[in-house]
């Protein structure tokens, strides 16, 4: 179906005002957002993506919304895992808490741009050569199995555009509020919070190679493809904040985007069989396979983030993580949250910290001794028993 082009119209502006809304309300003051706020703006935004769906399969038709609702859900749960990464970039850097909003949202602005001059880069080349399905179908084939592969924690922002960052300009650990640039000792140098962007900008490209084929693997309409990515990455800001301390208890996360990878990739892989010119397969014609519905997609994407969030949750592991990671976010809120003299919260943040620490003591051998060797929650635990001595004296 071919989109007019005052709807495209339409949906750019709308879209840019959402992200200037988004920064003109919430960012430009630099503020800690509460939890209240990140879950009320994270429910308005989802909302407004849940609406447009509705629109879509009101006036496009069934086809269009479900590609719609499959693609949302599908770049929804890949942002999620971007998270993670983000999540670690902030923590490298030690981002103040009151900026990480102005990060974020760079990350999510940045996003759109990256993945929109892929989506409309891979439209063109999908439509002159059509051979792209098997090769996007066995990328995010290649990208699930090495999901599936555990890889050491290192400093994910300490990449090579960084490392070169610091040789070749002058820079400083020390933040000024949101200034890319400082004085320190006479000298204009680079702040933390120009290279954290730079990181962050440099993830988001990264990202962009598997979210897009991702997508194209469910529709080739290029305005639902655009759509679906703009409104999975709105509120990702505010879903940071909401979940912020919460995503490592869900465990099997990488298992069940593999799964999705993998499935889409079958699923290009197919479509690029029935639609097959390749000489050398079938002499250039096309070869009859089962080819996968969209609603079957829908389906199976839905399933496999429920199962996964139910087993992450409420399997053993899951419940010995969320223990241990409860033990954590209490701790590290203990340290460093600054309670205005709030003794009844403070008292009640760590009297939490040590039932949870009690807890750890008691879940089973192998998953208490995963938590005594977390030399993070070990000093962590510490600072706060050492800082509660000093507050009792």
């Amino acid at each position: 179906m071919e989109i007019p082009g005052y709807v495209w119209l339409l949906t750019v502006v709308g879209i840019l005002a959402l992200l200037a809304f988004d920064f003109f309300v919430h960012v430009r003051k630099a503020h800690e957002p509460t939890l209240k706020e990140a879950a009320k703006w994270s429910a308005i935004y989802v909302g407004i993506a849940i609406l447009f769906g509705v629109g879509l399969l009101m006036f496009g038709g069934q086809t269009l919304g479900t590609e719609y609702f499959a693609g949302y859900i599908t770049e929804k749960a890949l942002s999620v895992d971007n998270l993670f990464v983000f999540l670690i970039i902030i923590a490298s850097f030690r981002v103040p808490r009151a900026d990480q909003q102005k990060v974020l949202l760079f990350g999510i602005v940045f996003a759109l741009i990256a993945r929109t001059g892929f989506i409309f880069i891979g439209a063109a080349a999908i439509n002159s050569f059509a051979w792209l399905f098997y090769l996007f179908g066995g990328f995010l084939i290649f990208t699930a199995i090495k999901l599936l592969r555990p890889e050491s924690e290192g400093d994910d922002a300490d990449n090579v555009i960084i490392r070169l960052a610091k040789r070749l300009f002058h820079t400083t650990e020390r933040y000024d509020g949101d200034r890319f640039f400082t004085l320190e000792n006479g000298k204009k140098v680079l702040t933390p919070m120009l290279l954290v962007m730079v990181a962050i900008g440099g993830t988001d490209l990264l990202f962009a190679l598997d979210s897009v084929p991702a997508i194209f693997g469910l529709t080739q309409n290029t305005y639902i493809v655009f759509t679906a990515t703009a409104f999975s990455l709105m509120g990702l800001r505010q879903l940071f904040f909401l979940i912020d301390g919460l995503l490592d208890r869900l465990i099997f996360l990488s298992y069940g985007l593999a799964t999705i990878l993998a499935f889409i990739g079958v699923k290009l892989v197919l479509h690029a069989l029935h639609e097959n010119n390749l000489p050398f397969l079938n002499g250039g014609q096309h070869i009859p396979v089962f080819e996968i519905s969209t609603e079957l997609s829908l389906i199976v994407i839905i399933g496999v983030l429920a199962i996964t969030v139910l087993a992450s949750l409420f399997s053993p592991a899951g419940k010995a993580n969320t223990v241990i990671s409860d033990a954590r976010i209490q701790a590290k809120k203990f340290v460093e949250h600054d309670f205005d003299n709030d003794t009844a919260a403070r008292d009640k943040t760590y009297n939490r910290m040590l039932a949870r620490e009690a807890a750890i003591k008691t879940l089973p051998t192998k998953y208490s001794a995963k938590a005594a060797e977390d030399d993070e929650l070990i000093e962590l635990l510490g600072k706060a028993h050492e800082l509660r001595g000093q507050n009792a004296k």
